[in-house]
């Protein structure tokens, strides 16, 4: 057996986009990323996505379903699998009769999956695992003072990077453990400035810095009923995590407008004690039928206990969420020569019940998409670039809440090429 050089530029191209992937800013504007830990991740790879997140019971030789660690057995026993996705979003939030419209990109994931042995498969990547920016700006009146004006802004977020591992063990069943390693920042500023000239503003910033491991595992189950139809049930496992967290505090006293380059008098810097970010358990479940490779539908449920979350402290906001999807896909022939009759065409849709409660009402979350796989034959004919479109809302107007609506294109490559063949010596 020989390693391609080639493979060795894959391995290295690999490590530099990680290293790009963990310093981008995840550059986001929604007033929910604000609670805990911000906007939790809960995308599959640009495939999936497209059916509505959908990937418990989901499995392939040509993607990487990371969100099933099980799924990695799939991987052809001769083939390298990269995959890399990008987003560009457009939002709007809405509260009574304001505004506010948004356009921003983030970084996706970039991962890679390669056969070991004959029952065991491997893979590795790099994703966001939450995502944080806000900024936020309110007046009140204080009787005996006058007009009091907040203003809070937030950035930055947590990503994870993964090691998966597969291995079959029967015909049909597979068992896969993803053990995470979660890292990122997140920056959090309030200002507190008086109409009135006899008081002192303040200005805080906090820094909270992330580090630790979690373990996530999955199992599948696939079998035939029938010459054409394939059923599979998969289900995943998160553990309760705690993961390393440390906070920085600084508090300023200034009078006048705040300006971030002028130095202010110190009130408090406090490097911070050492705590803990809990992350609780959570579950899934799923189920697909695949009619001669050429359509299939998938359904998730998933359960989390983020009533038990905690950041530093407890969080008194935050409650358990549950979360459907229902996603379906239709290739026209895939055992065609034809470029048209090897695109594959999706849709799906998901709903998430919250997992925060603000003025009494849960943020409800759901979401549509549609999306289309084109094959590159340049490289082979399992190759493909996948185009994703999906319209979301988070929130409510009600109790004078914001509601966002956003639209996501994302774009993904996918790539499988041979990782290594027998050479036979005349």
């Amino acid at each position: 057996m020989l390693l391609k050089i080639n493979h060795i530029k894959w391995m290295l191209l690999f490590c530099a986009l990680c290293a790009f992937t963990a310093q981008a800013q995840n550059e986001i504007s929604t007033p929910y990323s604000s609670y805990g830990i911000g906007v939790i991740n809960h995308s599959s790879n640009g495939i999936l996505d497209a059916m509505g997140s959908v990937s418990y019971a989901m499995q392939d030789p040509y993607y990487i379903n990371f969100r099933n660690p099980a799924s990695y057995a799939a991987f052809d026993s001769l083939s390298f699998v990269a995959d890399i996705a990008a987003s560009i979003y457009s939002s709007k939030l809405s509260q009574g009769q304001m505004f506010q419209k948004n356009t921003y990109a983030k970084p996706g994931y970039i991962a890679i999956g390669v056969p070991v042995t004959q029952h065991w498969r491997t893979s590795i990547g790099v994703m966001p695992f939450s995502d944080v920016g806000y900024n936020i700006s309110e007046v009140q009146h204080v009787d005996n003072i006058g007009d009091v004006t907040y203003t809070y802004s937030g950035e930055g977020g947590l990503n994870q990077l993964y090691w998966g591992n597969a291995f079959k063990i029967c015909k049909g069943l597979s068992i896969g453990l993803n053990i995470n390693y979660m890292f990122g920042s997140i920056f959090a500023e309030s200002n507190t400035e008086f109409e009135a000239d006899n008081y002192y503003n303040s200005y805080v910033w906090d820094a909270y810095i992330v580090n630790g491991i979690y373990l996530n595992t999955g199992i599948q189950y696939f079998f035939n009923a029938g010459e054409d139809h394939r059923i599979g049930i998969g289900a995943v496992y998160s553990n309760t995590a705690y993961i390393w967290a440390n906070e920085k505090r600084l508090v300023n006293s200034y009078s006048g407008q705040f300006i971030s380059t002028t130095v202010y008098d110190t009130i408090l810097y406090d490097e911070g004690d050492r705590g803990k970010l809990r992350i609780p358990q959570s579950f899934g479940i799923g189920l697909s039928y695949t009619f001669k490779n050429k359509m299939t539908i998938a359904g998730d449920f998933t359960w989390e206990n983020l009533e038990k979350f905690s950041f530093l402290k407890p969080t008194s906001n935050m409650k358990n969420a549950m979360i459907g999807s229902l996603g379906f896909q239709y290739i026209p022939n895939p055992l065609s020569n034809k470029f048209f009759h090897k695109m594959a065409f999706r849709v799906g849709g998901k709903f998430s019940t919250g997992n925060l409660i603000i003025h009494n009402k849960p943020i409800t979350e759901l979401g549509v998409s549609v999306g289309v796989g084109v094959p590159l034959t340049t490289f082979n004919t399992h190759s493909s670039i996948n185009i994703l479109f999906e319209y979301g809302k988070r929130g409510t107007q009600a109790n004078n809440l914001v509601q966002e609506d956003y639209f996501r294109f994302s774009f993904c490559f996918t790539l499988q090429e041979k990782w290594y063949q027998r050479f036979k010596i005349d």
